[in-house]
C-alpha cells in the first residue's frame, strides 16, 4: 500500500500544464505525423563520429501550426539550450544537432504555436518531446541520400496524417518484405 500512496502523492506533486498550453505529446519513433505536422529523424554519418549530425525534419501539413523553437533539455537538471531559437515555421526546417550533444542533453522539445502572439507569449498549441534519438532513426553516409529519404518520408507521413484521424507515430518501412 505505501507504494500506491507514494505513486498518488508523485502524480499529486507533477507539474499541470500551464493554462492555455496544448498538449505535450511524447515522439517515439523516428517518423510523427499528426494534426498538420510531420516530424522525421534521419543521422548522416561523418568519418569522424564527432562529426555526424543528426538531423530533425519539422515539415508544416497545413496552416494549424505557424511558429517553432527546439530546445534541448537535461531531463534531471531541466536546463535547456536552444537549437533553433524559433521563428516561422513556412514550410519545412532541418533541426541539426552534432550526436554527441545527446548526451547531455538528450530530450529535444519542439513547440508548435498558431500565430506569433503565441509564439512570443510562449504559449505552445502543441509541445513534442523526444528522449534521445529514436531507436530506428536511419543513418545514412551521403547528405543526397539523407534528404531524399526525409523528403520521401515527410511526404508519406503527410499523406497518412491527411487520411487518418489522431496522432500516427510509427516506425519508417524498410522497403524490406
Amino acid at each position: 500500500m505505501p507504494t500506491v500512496v507514494a505513486f498518488a502523492l508523485a502524480l499529486l506533486a507533477a507539474p499541470a500544464p500551464a493554462v492555455g498550453h496544448g498538449p505535450e505529446l511524447r515522439g517515439e519513433s523516428a517518423v510523427f505525423s499528426k494534426s498538420g505536422v510531420a516530424i522525421v529523424w534521419g543521422v548522416l554519418r561523418a568519418p569522424v563520429e564527432d562529426e555526424t549530425q543528426v538531423v530533425i525534419r519539422v515539415a508544416r501539413a497545413s496552416a494549424t501550426y505557424s511558429y517553432v523553437p527546439v530546445d534541448a533539455v537535461d531531463p534531471f537538471t531541466r536546463a535547456r539550450r536552444p537549437v533553433v531559437p524559433g521563428g516561422p515555421l513556412t514550410r519545412v526546417i532541418d533541426v541539426l544537432s552534432p550526436r554527441a550533444t545527446f548526451g547531455d542533453f538528450p530530450r529535444r522539445e519542439i513547440r508548435l504555436y498558431r500565430t506569433a502572439d503565441d509564439w512570443r507569449a510562449d504559449v505552445p498549441a502543441l509541445r513534442i518531446y523526444y528522449l534521445g534519438v529514436p531507436d530506428a532513426t536511419p543513418e545514412f553516409s551521403s547528405e543526397s541520400a539523407l534528404l531524399s529519404y526525409l523528403a520521401a518520408t515527410v511526404a508519406k507521413a503527410r499523406t497518412l496524417d491527411e487520411r487518418t484521424p489522431g496522432p500516427h507515430d510509427s516506425r519508417p518501412s524498410s522497403g524490406r518484405g
